[in-house]
């Protein structure tokens, strides 16, 4: 029923607070069918009704507006009662619309039961109100009730001076008490907040606007051919060189029937694809074609989907290949007479292909290898737990390979070279890991079941911002190897950080090992059993919601490797995007960034006079530097809270006053303030933060915003600051992704994403 307040899409557009007459229409009917379809047989709906509809966490709030909405005190609430008083909300005017938030908070004595007034149908108070003021305590309930509803956690020192600021702020009188006029006059110091009142009010049961189809595909815009550009045009470079290949081995072929020509032009696809597919995996070498012009000209980020789909095509390429020998034999064995097809495909024949006409075998083998390996690649094994499944299904690639060079006579030459390359990844790869292991000398296990990794630094291990590596704890599994992204920055010398986020089978044993270090597993796993013993561990608790380890464990890493977070530097304006864990590469980059910003800071030790020094352009072309993190929960900006705090400070001393670094906190459980349930709490954690100069959820000095973004106004306001070229680089979910990449493309943005 109310449940549309909690779904922006639903809202009518700012300041729309009327309707025309076949809106007003629509919406009535809209408001009979959506009370017919709750309140059942009984044509009346109770209070459990009411909370289910209205979609609120807690009970606090579905019984003030239930108790407000039931103005004959009956207990339901009739179609009547609701369309009277959702059409004051809807149609009246903004004293009417003030007065029901006021006699929502004005709880008097009634805040210990939820039988309080009705709204009336001219908005006052009824005899039977609250006192007609709101007293302290009283304000203070509701913000508690705010607090619980946006998930947000504070101690009751803090609900004390949130409550305190909103009060001292609106009891203009110093009364004690806000009457209804005060609070008027407070809010009309927000226009923000009036404006959201009326859409929170007006879109309850506002039926949803129809969709608006653009007549022009998103795929044929001139900005998304500009923005994927590289991308598409080596998509369609791939798709020709294929049909060229194809094409020439079924001419050559042509002679030999139908299927044959068939046969031979897949095969000659197959030789490239199979080859390609091993280009695509050599990650030392993309790094280093990272620092080249090729960057430029290549979509290098987008190495590991061009090798997913890849794959897909060798998949469909040797079906096809496969069916058409098939299809060839049969032939052969129908003219023949004398053998059938399964000798033709079981047995080795001379002169069928391959070594010692084993063709046909190995063709088999090889069709069973990809079909289990592409089976096994799959994202539900690879991200349920499955991870080893995956990993050593993938590692047939070694005998695909093997079987390719005994089957096909010329895919040697097609794969010796990028072959070579790829085995001299892998013994650099295998020299890197055995060279020794190194020490994680400290563990942090952070809220959320985040591990917190502080690992030495090998002498001569150079990377970049934004860089990854690929780890290995034997204590957690032998052979897994999983990449992570680097968050410590380039300059810190002595050590690498990692944050890794419990999300599947390898992450969670990681947790949990270090969770429980005097009480290792009555089964240990392989190589872990020395290793315990080896160790000295010494465990200290540093507070309720995480703790810290100081450990002499072992591990072994292998990289790094670039990410698109390298063309940071080179931009102009840069904006970055993280959503929960995936600010991990930006910890790194915001690091870094403020490490060269301070070089170039300079300042005279007589007058003080400070200037900015230039640094070469690749080394720092940046102007503008936009943070957005977008996080579910409070407890999740603690992972790298201590960290911001930092980057303010520095930024403080460094450019008072200046905007070079600019952060953005979201967090999505916070009832946004287009919501009347969270008009109060916003207008508080606003006033505090006005006077203490620091947000009161992060205690950062960038105010957390509730919900998500508005995309529009967020690069609307980017574009607005001209600061020059703008790029965006996110790390997060696939579904925001295409969001932002949606945006991105509307303002003409670059859009780069990370991917491993």
């Amino acid at each position: 029923l109310l449940g549309a307040a909690a779904h922006p899409a639903l809202c009518p557009p700012a300041g729309s607070c009327t309707m025309s007459t076949a809106e007003d229409a629509e919406w009535l009917r809209w408001v009979t069918k959506q009370f017919g379809s709750i309140a059942g047989e009984d044509k009346e709906i109770n209070l459990e009704e009411f909370k289910t509809a209205l979609q609120v966490k807690e009970s606090f709030f579905a019984e003030r507006f239930f108790a407000l909405f039931d103005s004959d005190g009956s207990g339901t609430i009739s179609l009547e009662e609701l369309l009277k008083a959702l059409s004051l909300l809807v149609h009246g005017n903004e004293t009417d619309k003030l007065r029901f938030l006021f006699q929502v908070y004005d709880v008097g004595r009634a805040l210990r039961h939820i039988r309080v007034p009705a709204l009336t149908r001219r908005g006052a108070c009824s005899p039977r109100s609250g006192s007609g003021s709101i007293d302290l305590d009283e304000l203070r309930v509701v913000l508690r009730w705010c607090l619980r509803e946006s998930a947000i956690a504070l101690p009751e020192e803090r609900l004390g001076d949130l409550t305190l600021a909103l009060f001292e702020a609106a009891d203009k009188d110093h009364s004690g008490s806000i009457t209804f006029e005060e609070l008027k006059e407070e809010l009309e110091g927000f226009p923000e907040v009036m404006e959201n009142l009326t859409i929170s009010a007006a879109s309850w049961l506002k039926p949803p606007p129809p969709r608006e189809r653009s007549c022009r595909p998103r795929y044929l815009s001139r900005v998304y051919w500009h923005n994927h550009r590289s991308k598409l045009a080596c998509l369609g470079g791939y798709a020709g060189l294929n049909l060229l290949l194809f094409a020439l081995a079924a001419l050559r072929h042509a002679s030999l029937g139908g299927w044959m020509a068939v046969a031979r032009g897949c095969g000659q696809c197959l030789n490239f694809n199979c080859t390609f597919l091993a280009v695509l995996m050599l990650r030392r070498c993309l790094t280093w074609l990272r620092a080249t012009p090729i960057a430029k000209v290549l979509p290098l980020d987008q190495h590991v989907v061009f090798h997913q789909l890849v794959g897909y095509v060798v998949l469909a390429l040797a079906a096809v290949h496969t069916g058409a020998h098939i299809a060839n034999f049969s032939r052969l064995a129908r003219q023949d007479g004398h053998h059938a097809l399964a000798e033709y495909l079981l047995s080795a024949r001379p002169g069928v292909g391959g070594l010692g006409g084993t063709a046909s075998q190995t063709g088999l083998a090889l069709q069973g290898l990809l079909a289990t390996m592409l089976a096994f690649s799959s994202p539900c094994i690879r991200r349920s737990g499955h991870f080893e499944v995956f990993y050593w299904t993938h590692l047939s690639y070694i005998s695909i390979w093997t079987l390719l060079i005994l089957h096909g006579p010329h895919f040697w030459k097609w794969f010796v070279v990028p072959g070579c390359l790829f085995v001299l990844e892998k013994v650099v790869g295998l020299a890197w890991r055995h060279a020794g292991g190194l020490r994680i000398v400290e563990v942090n296990l952070l809220p959320s079941k985040v591990t917190h990794l502080v690992i030495e630094r090998p002498q001569f291990f150079h990377y970049k911002p934004g860089d990854y590596v690929y780890l290995n704890i034997p204590a957690i599994a032998t052979y897994e190897w999983h990449p992570f992204t680097i968050s410590s920055a380039p300059e810190q010398q002595e050590t690498l950080w990692l944050h890794i986020r419990s999300l599947g089978q390898w992450t969670n044993k990681l947790y949990e090992y270090f969770q429980q270090p005097e009480s290792p597993s009555p089964e240990p796993k392989p190589l872990s059993r020395s290793l315990r013993e080896k160790r000295c561990r010494h465990w200290v608790q540093v507070g309720a919601d995480g703790a810290q380890l100081s450990a002499n464990a072992e591990c072994y890493i292998d990289g790094p490797y670039g990410t698109p977070t390298r063309r940071i530097f080179t931009s102009e304006h840069a904006v970055l995007i993280g959503a929960g864990i995936g600010i991990t590469p930006f910890a790194s980059i915001l690091q870094s960034i403020m490490y060269r910003y301070r070089r170039r800071k300079q300042s005279c030790p007589s007058c003080h006079y400070s200037w900015c020094e230039d640094l070469r352009d690749e080394e720092m072309m940046l102007r503008k530097v936009d943070f957005i993190w977008i996080n579910r929960d409070q407890k999740h900006f603690e992972w790298f809270v201590s960290l911001l705090t930092k980057l303010e400070m520095e930024q403080a001393e460094q450019e008072p006053g200046g905007r070079f670094l600019e952060m953005h906190m979201y967090m999505t459980s916070a009832l946004s303030k287009n919501d009347m349930k969270a008009i109060g709490l916003q207008m508080a954690l606003d006033l505090l933060a006005a006077k203490e100069q620091r947000d009161s959820i992060t205690g950062l000095r960038t105010r957390t915003q509730p919900g998500r973004p508005d995309w529009s106004k967020v690069f609307g306001k980017v574009a607005e600051e001209k600061k020059g070229k703008v790029q965006v680089f996110f790390c997060g979910s696939p579904a925001l992704a295409k969001v932002i990449r949606a945006h991105c493309e509307h303002f003409g943005f670059r859009f780069f994403k990370e991917n491993f």
